[in-house]
C-alpha cells in the first residue's frame, strides 16, 4: 500500500465527513458545540478515547 497516497485519502474524507453537518445543518451544529463546551474534561476525553478505540478497530478490521 502507498502511504502517502493512503494518508491523503485519508485526510480529504476526514474533512468531506466533518464538513457534512455544518453544511447541512448549521444551527444544530452549533447547538451540539454549545452543548460539547459544557462537558467536563473527563466526559471530553472519554469520547476521544472511545473514537480512538473505533478507528482502530475498524482499521484493524479493514486491514
Amino acid at each position: 500500500m502507498e502511504s502517502g497516497i493512503s494518508w491523503w485519502t485519508a485526510l480529504a474524507l476526514l474533512l468531506v465527513v466533518e464538513g457534512l453537518l455544518p453544511f447541512a445543518s448549521p444551527r444544530r451544529w452549533r447547538a451540539t458545540l454549545t452543548q460539547l463546551l459544557a462537558l467536563r474534561d473527563g466526559q471530553i476525553r472519554a469520547v476521544g478515547l472511545l473514537c480512538i478505540a473505533v478507528g482502530l478497530s475498524l482499521l484493524w478490521w479493514l486491514e
